[in-house]
């Protein structure tokens, strides 16, 4: 083997790694959502969890991935450390798929339709379809198929081109006396663990040992610890996920960990003993890449079957070795562990983004109640959710920023374009709350009134107000685009109502009826409300132009006012029921 045998192998790794990694984010991209939904939904049960845990990890290649997610979950409180238990488990033999897929490299058959299932003869037509997936169609859901196409057949010609780079080590005597210092087994664990923290993949580190084993030099004596070792070596992309964790999600990684660890520690012995005590023959036989990915799978699948009805002790293993804290933790509203799932981080900020608005809706109604009858919880309460609000604002505007530099996709990115655009109008909808509620006690301080027929007049916008609110909320929460069209034409007859309620007013402090002090309070409470379905029409526009792909929300309410007669149809019966 000499210099270009080597910068081969080089650029062969180089992109096996980039293919597994391509081709993983594509997959989590196409299915991150059903994924939300999978672990969500199935995992209230210890078998539920287990295949929940086993098939996300067999669609997105990765069950480091998939643990880093469940430790998001469990930070965010999505999730219970019994829950997490289960799918950990399950992921670590969802991880065995990929090395059945690897396997697939070394089929050597003169039958053609066996030699068909070979990667190297159809990659080439995968990577094909996948460039022309990805080059010529603007659809984000064909063109991460394209990516996953594409991620496919990169990993498996860089597997082709190591395997043609490690051919001749087998020759080489260093090598020979390599793989026979990991005949002893923890030698080889320790190997094993080591190179998969490196790459923080198993997947790919069991990949590579398959490719080792094309030289005919890797004994299954030698292969079975490292792959013990590939397990606990795994279990470092978690741990770091868990750093500034709350308790729960650091014991949700240190479980991954006990987990391997102890499994390995169990089998490694029984390892022992039988090499010891029977010297199987097996064991010194070469290793194929089927026998590795063979291997792989029943070693998971019995530390399962041992762990599995452990799992209570388990969790009260991680407990005492992460106690309580004194005082009692939160719950992370948005993790930035699920930002490498961006489909799943997404519908985490729609959730947060919900309580948001609910929010700021309650703030604003609270502050139009305060005008009627003021209490001083209720002062409180408005203030408490304003300052909420401003929370979630804060966090979920740079959560987005993070997720906007994730390959999301395009209907992912609309879709955070509007939350990004929404949460600002819901944060300043909870401001004209708190103005109402600043109006309210400012008349109680100088102890002003309005006239009864200004309380009536009051009522009518209230009223408006608050269907404008409901409307848009409803269309924000349900994507409801019925709900989206009928917010404009109130919003135009909210707009007509506050210039003769400040017609009226002024008509009566002309008249002697009102003072000088609370006209102005007037003027600052229609103001308030004429800008709170403002917002209303910005949200309902927003949901609107996402939902038809065309973000410039003026020109779309621009052809609503003047183009549409059922916009003029609604806007009557609008007219009608708010009218002073």
């Amino acid at each position: 083997m000499d210099i270009f045998h080597l910068l081969t192998l080089i650029g062969g790794m180089s992109l096996f790694l980039f293919g597994m990694g391509i081709m993983g984010q594509a997959l989590e991209r196409r299915a991150g959502g059903r994924l939300r939904a999978m672990i969500g939904k199935f995992t209230t049960g210890r078998a539920a969890g287990l295949f929940t845990g086993l098939g996300v990890t067999a669609v997105i290649q990765s069950s480091s991935a998939t643990t880093v997610m469940v430790v998001g979950f469990v930070n965010s409180g999505l999730m219970s450390l019994r829950q997490a238990i289960n799918v950990i488990m399950g992921a670590n033999i969802g991880t065995t798929v990929t090395a059945w897929i690897l396997s697939l490299s070394g089929i050597d058959s003169g039958n053609v339709f066996v030699r068909l299932l070979k990667p190297s003869a159809f990659t080439p037509i995968l990577a094909l379809w996948g460039i022309i997936l990805f080059n010529f169609c603007k659809g984000g859901k064909k063109r991460d198929l394209g990516m996953i196409f594409l991620g496919f057949a990169t990993l498996m010609f860089g597997m082709e081109t190591m395997s043609g780079a490690v051919s001749g080590l087998g020759d080489i005597p260093a090598f020979q006396n390599l793989f026979l210092l990991f005949q002893n087994p923890i030698l080889g664990v320790a190997a094993g663990a080591i190179l998969t923290a490196i790459i923080q993949s198993s997947s790919a580190s069991v990949g590579i040992l398959q490719i080792l084993a094309v030289t005919g030099k890797v004994t299954y004596g030698a292969a079975i610890p490292i792959i013990m070792g590939q397990n606990i070596g795994t279990c470092v992309t978690a741990m770091l996920s868990a750093v500034g964790a709350n308790k729960n999600a650091k014991r949700a990684a240190l479980v991954h960990l006990s987990f391997n660890v102890i499994g390995s520690a169990v089998w490694l012995l029984v390892f022992c003993l039988i090499k010891g005590l029977l010297h199987p023959i097996l064991l010194e036989q070469p290793a194929s890449l089927l026998g590795i990915a063979i291997a792989h799978s029943i070693f998971n699948v019995l530390c399962t079957i041992l762990m599995l009805p452990l799992s209570g002790l388990l969790e009260k293993l991680v407990t005492k070795l992460v106690p309580d804290a004194k005082k009692p933790e939160s719950f992370a509203e948005l993790d930035e562990r699920l930002l490498t799932t961006p489909p799943i981080a997404l519908d985490r900020c729609r959730k947060v983004a919900a309580d948001m608005a609910i929010t700021a809706v309650e703030s604003i109604k609270g502050g139009m109640e305060s005008l009627q009858n003021y209490t001083a919880e209720l002062a409180e309460s408005i203030r408490e959710k304003e300052e909420k609000t401003d929370h979630y604002e804060d966090i979920l505007g740079t959560y987005l920023v993070k997720l906007s530099t994730k390959q999301a996709g395009e209907s992912a990115s609309r879709e955070a374009a509007k939350l990004l655009k929404v949460i600002g109008d819901y944060e300043r909808v909870s401001d004209h709350a708190v103005n109402l509620l600043e109006a309210a006690e400012e008349m109680r301080d100088k102890e002003l009134q309005f006239t009864e027929a200004a309380k009536k007049e009051l009522a009518v916008i209230f009223a408006a107000v608050n269907e404008i609110l409901d409307l848009s909320l409803a269309a924000f929460l349900e994507d409801d685009l019925e709900n989206a069209f009928l917010v404009e034409p109130l919003e135009q007859v909210i707009d007509e109502i506050k210039e003769q309620m400040r017609t009226c007013h002024i008509a009566r402090m002309q008249q002697g009826a009102c003072s000088i002090d609370a006209g102005f309070v007037w003027s600052d409470i229609l103001t308030d409300l004429e800008r709170t379905s403002d917002h209303c029409s910005n949200i309902a526009g927003c949901v609107t132009d996402v939902a038809h792909r065309n973000m410039n929300i003026h020109e779309s309410l621009r052809k609503l006012r003047n183009d549409n007669d059922e916009f003029k149809v609604k806007y009557q019966e609008y007219a009608g029921k708010y009218s002073l």
